[in-house]
């Protein structure tokens, strides 16, 4: 292991994960197997999906920094969202990935290479307030307004949500459809850990954490997010009919 590598952050990336397949084997169940499940339509159902979500790319905002090959990581997380939005405009044209996960943390990845000395000029301290305030100013942007909470503030023009470009940026054009959506707008949220990681204390506040299997998943989270969804496809197709 390199290093630089910190176990404790493979096993937090690792648990995530795992919370993740869970959620996805849900997803799996309701939507294609029609489970009528009414809990996963509520509130935590979308608290759970959020605290994956954002702990993803709070860690991968964080994680930016240790590597040594941003530009490559980049390039790889992106290829991979091109693979799963190719793969799913095929097996399920009615439900596809645009501008899934992985296609937001490449391109953030990416943009974050030319802006890194632009952002490295800005005080760790107001650039973590910065981008959490942009983030949480914007969270409604897919939804045509800037606001706090869900509560309007501004609506924006419809003339701004008008194609699959603006889609990416975050404003969705009539017709958009996506079953994982994560536009750069509000997901610039990933600079709040690049900030986080500026603010890091000189010695760590906890040990070295590493859980046999958890933190070897956070190792290769990448391969691990492409494979496990046609993992769980097959084990649909396995399970008894009764589900």
């Amino acid at each position: 292991m390199k290093p630089n590598r910190s176990g404790t952050l493979d096993t937090l990336r690792g648990l995530t994960l795992l919370s993740m397949m869970a959620y996805h084997g849900c997803w799996d169940l309701v939507y294609l197997r029609g489970l009528p499940w009414s809990w996963y339509h509520g509130f935590w159902a979308y608290v759970w999906q959020q605290s994956i979500c954002c702990t993803f790319i709070l860690l991968s905002g964080y994680c930016w920094q240790m590597g040594r090959h941003p530009l490559r990581r980049g390039l790889m997380s992106f290829g991979g969202g091109l693979a799963v939005s190719l793969v799913t405009a095929l097996a399920m044209p009615e439900d596809p990935v645009r501008f899934g996960v992985l296609t937001f943390l490449g391109t953030a990845m990416l943009l974050t290479v030319p802006l890194r000395r632009w952002l490295d000029r800005v005080p760790p301290r107001l650039g973590l307030a910065g981008a959490f305030g942009l983030f949480l100013l914007v969270r409604n942007i897919n939804d045509g307004f800037l606001g706090f909470a869900g509560v309007p503030i501004l609506m924006l023009p419809r003339s701004w949500y008008a194609n699959l470009f603006t889609a990416g940026l975050g404003f969705p054009g009539p017709g958009f459809v996506s079953s994982d959506y994560f536009s750069l707008l509000p997901w610039l949220l990933f600079w709040t850990g690049y900030f986080l990681y500026r603010l890091r204390p000189a010695e760590p506040l906890l040990p070295d954490i590493r859980l046999p299997g958890f933190s070897a998943m956070g190792r290769h989270s990448l391969l691990i997010y492409l494979l496990h969804q046609p993992v769980l496809y097959a084990l649909l197709v396995l399970l008894p009919t009764f589900l």
